[in-house]
């Protein structure tokens, strides 16, 4: 939930609107408050686009399209016009996670419950194919599980028997793996379509899986026109009852009425709903919508009621949000505790008198024993700096004064974490579930099963999230449709495991290996771009910057991003240039900075003329951890005797420009890491975190 900004509106229609719960391609999702206190998600067509005609008809459609159907399975529609010249559409709340959420959470379903969800789902169909309408889009994240049973979400693709699906080009028809082959092929579509995503979704909640996989969304789809389904798991007395619905020829589907008699639930296996774990689950979810709408609906004589109580009501609900016709669930799990979310000043550079060359400067904060000590990665974003916590989770402190300011205990460091706004960052947890948090307040706010081991790198415009999953493939996680986008392998021969490095561009995303292999993948699909083999002695980051990418190794290299053809190459000064060759590199200004042979050199990185070396560290290798530009200055990891952090200056055409500033370097051997933002460098060693100061 966040607040309104500029250009957000105060009321549509009978709705007073109080916050936003989020946005998609074609509108942005409000949470508003009719007269009475119910509650409702109002969706509004973004500006830019209410005058495309088309798109506008669209969106109203998905409205019509809803409101077509009267069935108690479906999210039901509230209200819709075009006020001011946008459309908008309020649906009503569902209380209960999606299928998707359910299975990811608590495992497959039983018997019981495949056949209970089988008879309810196939029902809902039967009611709305007698609307005349095909939902086109039927999938685990589109079903909703209430205590009065499951209930359809979504109608954003929905058409009449008689259309097409409609879609733009290069768009999915319908979810890979969900969809028919019919609509994969682009051809027409009759109700039998969704009598085979319906299949599909009993084959993922009888087992986990889909009932279609690939390493890629072209390899999914494939096995859907010509492969056979994955029924291996599941249960022997529902295999015959699922592979009909899955048949390649629509005539050969059963009809819903035929799917309800066959699945026949056992007596009371309906209080699936509302007994038992997920039933509980269901209930806490209620009980919490309960709790907003009489929130919501609480007033003070002679006052309106009060948008912050509202939000804060929100803040620590758990409802999921059905819309008619878009992004479907939003979880509220933190609650009223949450502390208040900042941004954090630059830190106030040293001038000249404050600092004495050759002597660390005070630490603006720390040295604190607050971190774990195998923790390895720093995290500056907004006004704090996260780490893995002392005992368990991630922890996050204040970027001023390094006071803690929030934990999350179940997220799992060892995964990883990576900024993905300048206000959220994600992670994972045991589960290998991908998680967005608010930076500033520990916020949750979203999920994405992914099986995720590793966190690689996210794109520069925070579309996709690039994991490394638990069964070796590399895998992108959309972070607005909350959904795998693809998975895809390494080239043959090369192996990808924890140790992998990468960084993304426009359109490409690329990985080093522990044994020093670079390799692209298409961000769009995840196929093999190029790769270049064996160029490090181990996994060092590539640095990108709009079409270039630079990598270290044997040679200092600038690639295309695109292609990967050579730019320009700079030779490494080693004698043995395969293990103490170039370092991770690091973009400061015009220039490339990184570690060739124990010094520090900068490389003009548009032609890869080599300006001579800054500086000679005490022993320094090349490093995984690249240089860090901060300020005027540029700090490295050192080694040998040392084992500390150099700050050099860094400021061509200037006297002192790769002079020596200071080496901090306190009573320990190291290993060190570092991250740096707001003119603050911090350091990490051994559980221990220190802020130091710039110049």
């Amino acid at each position: 939930m966040q607040p309104l900004s500029f250009g957000d509106p105060i009321r549509l229609g009978p709705y007073r609107i109080a916050g936003v719960l989020g946005e998609g391609g074609m509108g942005k999702v409000y949470v508003g408050q009719d007269g009475s206190g119910r509650l409702a998600a109002v969706k509004v067509l973004r500006p830019e686009l209410a005058h495309n005609r088309d798109l506008a008809q669209r969106f109203l459609r998905e409205a019509r399209t809803a409101q077509a159907v009267t069935s108690t399975g479906v999210a039901r529609v509230v209200g819709s016009q075009t006020e001011g010249g946008r459309p908008w559409i309020a649906t009503e709340y569902l209380s209960g996670p999606t299928l998707q959420q359910a299975v990811t959470a608590h495992g497959p379903l039983d018997e019981a419950g495949v056949r209970a969800l089988a008879g309810a789902l196939a029902s809902t169909l039967q009611e709305i194919h007698a609307s005349g309408l095909i939902h086109r889009d039927l999938k685990p994240a589109n079903i909703v599980l209430t205590s009065s049973g499951p209930r359809v979400i979504d109608f954003g693709i929905a058409r009449p028997e008689h259309g097409l699906t409609l879609t733009t080009t290069g768009q999915a028809p319908a979810t890979p793996g969900y969809g028919a082959p019919e609509q994969v092929l682009g051809r027409r579509v009759g109700p039998s379509a969704d009598v085979f995503s319906l299949g599909a979704v009993l084959v993922y909640a009888a087992t986990g899986r889909q009932a279609y996989e690939g390493a890629h969304v072209a390899a999914v789809q494939y096995e859907v026109v010509h492969g056979s389904p994955a029924l291996h798991t599941v249960p022997e007395a529902l295999r015959p009852l699922i592979a009909p619905c899955l048949a390649k020829e629509p005539a050969h589907r059963p009809l819903p009425s035929s799917v309800i008699q066959a699945f026949a639930p056992p007596r009371g296996a309906d209080r699936l709903w509302r007994r038992g774990t997920l039933g509980r689950q269901i209930k806490e979810h209620e009980t919490r919508t309960n709790t907003l709408t009489g929130a919501a609906g609480t007033t003070v004589a002679a006052a309106k009621p009060s948008r912050r109580r509202f939000l804060t009501s929100l803040a620590g609900g758990g409802a999921v949000l059905a819309l008619g016709g878009g992004a479907a669930a939003w979880w509220l799990t933190r609650g009223p505790e949450l502390p208040a979310a900042a941004d954090a000043a630059p830190a106030e550079r040293l001038t000249s008198g404050e600092y004495e060359r050759g002597a660390p400067p005070q630490p603006l904060w720390g040295p604190l024993e607050v971190a774990s000590r195998s923790a390895s990665m720093l995290l500056p974003v907004r006004d704090v700096v996260v780490f893995a916590g002392p005992s368990e989770g991630l922890a996050a402190h204040r970027v001023t004064d390094g006071r803690r300011k929030w934990t999350l205990p179940k997220v799992s460091p060892s995964a990883g974490f990576l900024r993905l706004t300048a206000e959220q960052f994600v992670a994972a947890d045991a589960g290998g579930n991908v998680l967005a948090h608010d930076a500033s307040t520990g916020e949750f706010r979203w999920s994405v099963p992914a099986k995720a081991e590793k966190l690689l790198t996210t794109a520069p415009d925070a579309a996709l999230v690039y994991v490394l999953t638990k069964d070796g493939e590399i895998a992108a996680v959309d972070t607005e449709d909350r959904e795998i986008r693809w998975t895809g392998e390494a080239p043959a021969g090369i192996t990808v495991d924890p140790a992998a490095v990468a960084a993304a561009g426009a359109g490409r995303l690329v990985v080093c290996t522990a044994d020093g292999h670079y390799f692209a993948l298409d961000s769009a699909d995840g196929r093999n771009a190029w790769q270049l083999d064996g160029h490090a002695g181990t996994a060092l980051t590539p640095a990108v910057e709009e079409r270039l990418v630079h990598v270290g190794g044997k040679s200092l290299l600038a690639l295309d991003l695109e292609s990967g053809d050579e730019v320009w190459s700079a030779a490494s000064h080693s004698l043995d240039p395969d293990q103490n060759g170039w370092g991770s590199p690091a973009i400061t200004g015009d220039h490339v900075a990184a570690i060739d042979d124990g010094r520090l050199y900068r490389v003009d990185k548009a032609s890869g003329t080599e300006g001579g070396y800054l500086a000679w560290p005490d022993g320094t290798l090349p490093s995984r951890t690249p240089p860090v530009v901060q300020g005027r200055s540029v700090w490295v990891i050192e080694g040998g005797s040392s084992s500390g952090v150099s700050a050099f200056m860094n400021f061509p055409g200037d006297e002192s420009d790769s002079d020596l500033m200071w080496t901090y370097e306190p009573e320990s051997e190291g290993p060190w890491h570092m991250a740096a933002a707001g003119n603050r460098v911090f350091l990490l060693n051994k559980g221990s975190v220190v802020a130091l100061p710039v110049f």
